[in-house]
C-alpha cells in the first residue's frame, strides 16, 4: 500500500473514531485490511447520514449520489474516502447495489413519515442498516453468499435498537419511528408520546419492539461460523454491545426520552471476556 492511499484510510478511519467509537473498538480487532476497508465504507455511510439527518441537505444528497453513479462507472473522485473506497470494492470483489439502497434509506430520512406498520418500520431498517450489513459483508467472510440474511437482520436488530434508544431525541427532531398500528395495539396517545410518559402502555410498546431486535439479533448470530475466523470476535463484539444498549434503556427504567443509554464500562469488558470465550470454542473452518 503506497502512502497515499495509507493517508486516505486513516481519514476515513479518524471518522469511525470520531462517530461510533463502540464499531471503532470491535473492528479494530480485525486484521488491518480488514478493518481499513470497514472504516472506508463506514466513512462513505456518515457522509450521506450527515447529508440526510444532521444538515438535511436534499441536493446535497442528490449531488453524493451523482459523485457516486460517476464512481460506479469508473470514476473515483479525488478525496481521501473515494479513494479508499475504490481500492476496497477492488480488493473485496464489491457489489455496489446495497450502497445504492442506503442512500434509498437515507432519502427515506429526507422524506419522513412516522411508519404505519412494522411491515413498513422494518422496510426502513432495511434500507438504513440491513443494506449496511450487506456492504461489509464481503470483507468478513468467504461465504458471505450464505449470509446475505444474517447480515440482514442483524443491521436491522441495530436499527430497531438505536430507534429504542433514541425516542427522545427523535421526537426533538419531529420524528417517529414506533409504528402507528403498534401505538394503537398499545394504546400509547400521542399526547402521551409528546409529554414524554414513560408508564405501563409505554414499556409494554418499547419492549414489543425490544423483543423483535433480540429476535434479530440471535437470527443473525446463526450464521457465525460462517464468518472468516478472523472476523468472527468483531462481529460478536459488535453485536452483544449493540444488544446491550436494550439492556442499559432498562436499567434506566425504559427513560429514554432525556436520559441516553450506556452500557457500562465494566459490564463491556465482561462482553469482551465473553465474546472471547464464545469464539474460541468454534473450532476450525465451517466449510
Amino acid at each position: 500500500m503506497n502512502a497515499t492511499l495509507e493517508r486516505d484510510y486513516a481519514f476515513c478511519e479518524d471518522v469511525i473514531k470520531e462517530n461510533s467509537k463502540s464499531f471503532y473498538r470491535a473492528f479494530s480487532a480485525l486484521p488491518r485490511q480488514k478493518a481499513l476497508s470497514i472504516f472506508a465504507i463506514y466513512a462513505f455511510c456518515r457522509r450521506a447520514d450527515d447529508l440526510a439527518d444532521i444538515q438535511q441537505d436534499r441536493r446535497g444528497l442528490e449531488a453524493f449520489q451523482e459523485t457516486f453513479e460517476a464512481f460506479k462507472a469508473g470514476l473515483t473522485p479525488d478525496e481521501p474516502m473515494w479513494r479508499a473506497l475504490r481500492h476496497t470494492a477492488e480488493h473485496y470483489n464489491i457489489d455496489f447495489l446495497p450502497f445504492d439502497d442506503m442512500l434509498t434509506g437515507q432519502r427515506m430520512d429526507l422524506n419522513f413519515e412516522q411508519p404505519a406498520t412494522q411491515t413498513a418500520l422494518e422496510s426502513y431498517c432495511y434500507y438504513v442498516a440491513g443494506s449496511v450489513g450487506l456492504m461489509i459483508l464481503p470483507v468478513l467472510s468467504k461465504h458471505h453468499r450464505l449470509l446475505t440474511q444474517n447480515a440482514v437482520d442483524l443491521g436491522k436488530a441495530m436499527q430497531l435498537t438505536n430507534i429504542l434508544r433514541d425516542v427522545g431525541e427523535d421526537l426533538t427532531n419531529k420524528r417517529v419511528y414506533i409504528p402507528r398500528e403498534i401505538q394503537l395495539l398499545y394504546g400509547y396517545s400521542d399526547e402521551e408520546l409528546h409529554g414524554q410518559t414513560v408508564n405501563h402502555t409505554f414499556k409494554q410498546l418499547w419492549e414489543h419492539e425490544a423483543r423483535r431486535s433480540e429476535f434479530l439479533y440471535k437470527k443473525a448470530l446463526m450464521g457465525l461460523p460462517l464468518f472468516d475466523a478472523d472476523s468472527r470476535l468483531p462481529v460478536l463484539l459488535a453485536t452483544v454491545l449493540y444488544r446491550q444498549i436494550l439492556t442499559a434503556v432498562r436499567d434506566n427504567q425504559y427513560d429514554c426520552f432525556s436520559k441516553r443509554a450506556v452500557v457500562p464500562k465494566a459490564r463491556q469488558l465482561l462482553l469482551y471476556r465473553q465474546s472471547t470465550q464464545a469464539v474460541r470454542n468454534l473450532r476450525g473452518n465451517p466449510l
